[in-house]
C-alpha cells in the first residue's frame, strides 16, 4: 500500500502561550539590559551627568535649639550664647509618647551624663551617660551612684539609642520609658527631680571621676512636663557671683566717685 506521509507537528495551545510569553520575557528583558547599559555609558561618559547615587545617610542629625523651650526643655552651661555644640555641657529632654527623649553633648573625649536626684549631691542617684570607647562608638550606659562611685547597673532602660564623637564632643540621644516599674535603681520620670550635669574622660570605654570637682546641677527640681530653656555660665562667665567681688566693685565705684572733685 502507500507509505504514510510525514507527520504533522500538533502543537498544544497551551504549550503556544508559554512559549510567547517566555519569547515576550526574554524580549524585555533583553530591552532592560540595553537600556541599564545604554545609561552606564551615558552616566559614565558625559561629564554633565552624573551617575545616581543613594543620599548619604546622616550618622547623627544635629541637635536643634531653636526649639529649647518651645518643644523640649534644656539646659545649657558654658559660655553665654552657647549652642550643642558649643557649650561646656548641654542636655535637652522631651515627651514622645510613654519616653522621654534626653540628648546629651560636652566638650570631652570621655562621657557625659545627666542624673536624677532627690537632692543636689551625689549619692543614691540614677545616671544614664553616653561613653566614647576605644573603638569610636559611644554606648549609652546605666548606672547608679553609690556615695561617690558610679556603678554600673546591667538593667539598661534606653532604647533608640545613637551617638557620636566629632569635634572632640560627645553627643548622644536616646529615649527612656518615664516609669520603669519594679527597680529602684530607675527613677519614675513622672515625679520631678534635681538633675546633676556630669562630664569627664573615660579610659578604655570606662568613665573616671568627672572634670569638675563640684559639677552643675539644676536649681530647682525639674519636671519633664515643663519646657524651659535654662542657661547656666561657667566659672570663667560667672561674673559677680563671689559677695566680696561684689563688695569690692562697690567699694572702688564709691572710692572713685567721693575722689572725684
Amino acid at each position: 500500500g502507500p507509505r504514510p506521509g510525514p507527520r504533522r507537528a500538533v502543537t498544544h495551545p497551551l504549550r503556544m502561550r508559554l512559549c510567547s510569553a517566555a519569547a515576550d520575557a526574554l524580549e524585555q528583558h533583553g530591552m532592560r539590559l540595553l537600556l541599564l547599559d545604554f545609561l552606564t555609558l551615558l552616566y559614565s561618559h558625559c561629564p554633565g551627568y552624573p551617575f545616581p547615587t543613594a543620599p548619604p545617610v546622616d550618622p547623627f542629625a544635629k541637635i536643634k535649639v531653636d526649639d529649647c523651650g518651645k518643644t523640649k526643655g534644656c539646659f545649657r552651661y558654658g559660655k553665654p550664647g552657647c549652642n550643642a555644640e558649643t557649650c561646656d555641657y548641654f542636655l535637652s529632654y522631651r515627651m514622645i509618647g510613654a519616653d522621654v527623649e534626653f540628648e546629651l553633648s560636652a566638650d570631652t573625649d570621655g562621657w557625659v551624663a545627666v542624673g536624677f536626684s532627690s537632692d543636689k549631691k551625689m549619692g543614691g542617684d540614677d545616671v544614664m551617660a553616653c561613653v566614647h570607647d576605644d573603638n569610636g562608638r559611644v554606648r549609652i550606659q546605666h548606672f547608679y551612684n553609690v556615695g561617690q562611685w558610679a556603678k554600673e547597673i546591667q538593667r539598661n532602660p534606653a532604647r533608640d539609642e545613637e551617638g557620636v564623637f566629632e569635634n572632640n564632643r560627645v553627643t548622644c540621644r536616646f529615649k527612656r520609658p518615664v516609669n520603669v516599674p519594679r527597680d529602684e535603681t530607675i527613677v519614675d520620670l513622672h515625679l520631678s527631680w534635681y538633675y546633676l550635669f556630669a562630664w569627664g574622660p573615660a579610659i578604655q570605654g570606662s568613665i573616671t571621676r568627672h572634670d569638675i570637682d563640684s559639677p552643675p546641677a539644676s536649681e530647682r527640681v525639674v519636671s519633664i512636663y515643663k519646657y524651659e530653656d535654662i542657661f547656666m555660665p561657667s566659672a570663667a562667665y560667672q561674673t559677680f557671683s563671689s559677695p566680696f567681688c561684689l563688695l569690692l566693685i562697690v567699694a572702688l565705684t564709691f572710692y572713685l566717685l567721693m575722689g572725684t572733685p
